[in-house]
């Protein structure tokens, strides 16, 4: 199984939206997505790919597994 790389902003947010999450929501700080009770934050643009540690970050939270985000 290949290693997941380096993401865009707005595909991290389409495949959230593929697994169930609505948004994004404007928050104080940073915008969030939600799926039920669980809500995840979501980087601000800066043109820049989201790094794999960052992403890995974000769907430990989102409680995402690699291979349910490898299968998107």
């Amino acid at each position: 199984m290949p290693k997941p790389g380096p993401v865009s902003r707005s595909d991290l947010i389409a495949n959230l939206r593929r697994l169930g999450f609505v948004g994004p929501i404007s928050g104080a700080k940073h915008q969030f997505m939600i799926k039920g009770r669980l809500r995840v934050r979501i980087p601000n643009p800066h043109g820049a790919a989201l790094s794999v540690g960052l992403l890995g970050k974000i769907l430990r939270e989102a409680g995402i597994g690699r291979k349910q985000w490898e299968a998107l």
